[in-house]
């Protein structure tokens, strides 16, 4: 997509106040190595800049066609790959996740105490395939949380998580992945909350057992061939490599401290575990593909990924009772804040601009561990996409700042 701010209805000027801060702000400071940012509005590309380091221990500049590791924004794709299969009429939104899972109709729910002094129920319902594109069907991250930036809540639930051997990573399948999870307490009755999970890594198993095809074989065929998201995946290929950014942790002392070096990095390796929930490596630009999908209703280029009706089911909001996250949140990890926001099937809705402190009503969007954000505006047709490499998540605030920015460059 080329630069043609004419078309779009934004300011020139005001948008380069987007440079103007971040180089400020993050990366003359040295907060951040570096980063992308790419605005697109009805269809053209308004403002795109790559600014300081994609690799800032062998001083190479940030490059427009830098990897990144995008973790929780595999999960948009992810459930956008299992509605495709939706529309061919395999499930049902209210369907048990037991129907492709037997093991699954032996779920419990955790009432009280830990250990063998845990009291649980049967639950009120069977999970369903919306709860595991919602994230309300009583999963949790179980004891990973600190390794995403967050604090282990010790819950007995998690401790459970943590003796079943749960978790992503080398050695592990998807198949174990899910056996496991039948043996686990559910955190609560499905669909009365909200909790940030393992959810999305399961949608990618059903993805799996489905199609009968490979989860990353899926993915390639169904969208990334579709899109030409041609630099996107699971693995770093080796002749992608110097393109590959390093990944950075902020310190106690307020420093940046490598995190992951990318010429040594386990996505160099071919994964036995695909992740549907935060597993992929992408480009600012393949991933504005993806979003340009999402914007002009689940078709770009002349390849139809999902029909437009589907698309617009997945950014209503499907809490209980059209509450916000607010009401339905348990635990202060996500990609998100609560206050006038809901959630869809795979992406967080702004229900309410004033309860949100932000502009973009209606928008819908995630986020990823490493500080990358995404988010499609279908009432100002506007696409954003930021990359960097900034763990934790939560650090800065960049959602909200970048809000501020674009949002003031329309101009129509």
């Amino acid at each position: 997509m080329e630069l043609a701010p004419k078309a779009t209805g934004m300011s020139v000027a005001r948008l380069e106040r987007i440079t103007e801060h971040l180089e400020r702000h993050y990366v003359g400071p040295g907060k951040i190595a570096g980063c992308q940012v790419a605005v697109a509005r009805h269809g053209a590309l308004a403002y795109f800049r790559s600014l300081g380091h994609r690799d800032r221990e062998r001083a190479a500049p940030m490059t427009d066609d830098a990897l990144f590791r995008i973790y929780s924004m595999t999960k948009p794709i992810t459930s956008v790959a299992l509605m495709a299969l939706y529309e061919e009429g395999h499930f049902q939104l209210n369907d048990p996740v037991s129907r492709f899972f037997p093991a699954w109709k032996d779920h419990r729910v955790w009432v009280s105490g830990s250990g063998a002094d845990m009291v649980t129920e049967a639950p009120h319902r069977p999970l369903s395939m919306r709860d595991m594109l919602c994230h309300t069907g009583g999963l949790t991250y179980g004891s990973m949380l600190a390794a995403l930036g967050a604090p282990d809540s010790g819950h007995p639930v998690d401790q459970v998580y943590a003796a079943q051997g749960v978790r992503r990573g080398a050695g592990e399948t998807l198949t174990d992945f899910m056996d496991k999870l039948a043996r686990v307490p559910l955190r609560y009755q499905p669909g009365e909350r909200w909790m940030y999970s393992l959810s999305t890594d399961v949608c990618g198993a059903l993805v799996e057992r489905i199609s009968g095809q490979r989860f990353d074989a899926f993915l390639a065929e169904r969208i990334f061939g579709p899109l030409g998201m041609t630099d996107t995946g699971f693995q770093v290929p080796p002749d992608k490599i110097d393109r590959f950014c390093a990944s950075y942790r902020r310190g106690p002392d307020k420093q940046l401290h490598l995190l992951d070096d990318p010429r040594t990095s386990d996505y160099l390796k071919t994964p036995t575990f695909f992740s549907g929930g935060g597993g992929l490596v992408s480009t600012t630009a393949d991933y504005l593909r993806f979003c340009e999908m999402l914007r002009r209703g689940g078709e770009l280029d002349g390849a139809r990924i999902l029909g437009p009706r589907t698309l617009q089911l997945m950014h209503r909001n499907h809490l209980k009772e059209g509450r916000d996250l607010t009401q339905m949140a348990i635990g202060g990890f996500s990609e998100t804040a609560n206050e006038g926001v809901g959630f869809g099937l795979g992406f967080a809705v702004t229900l309410d601009s004033v309860r949100n402190g932000s502009l973009g009503e209606g928008d819908y969007y995630w986020g990823g561990a490493a500080s990358t954000i995404f988010w499609v505006d279908p009432k100002e047709d506007l696409v954003v996409v930021f990359m960097t490499q900034l763990m934790p998540s939560g650090t800065f605030n960049f959602r909200g700042q970048l809000k501020s920015l674009i949002y003031s460059a329309i101009m129509d």
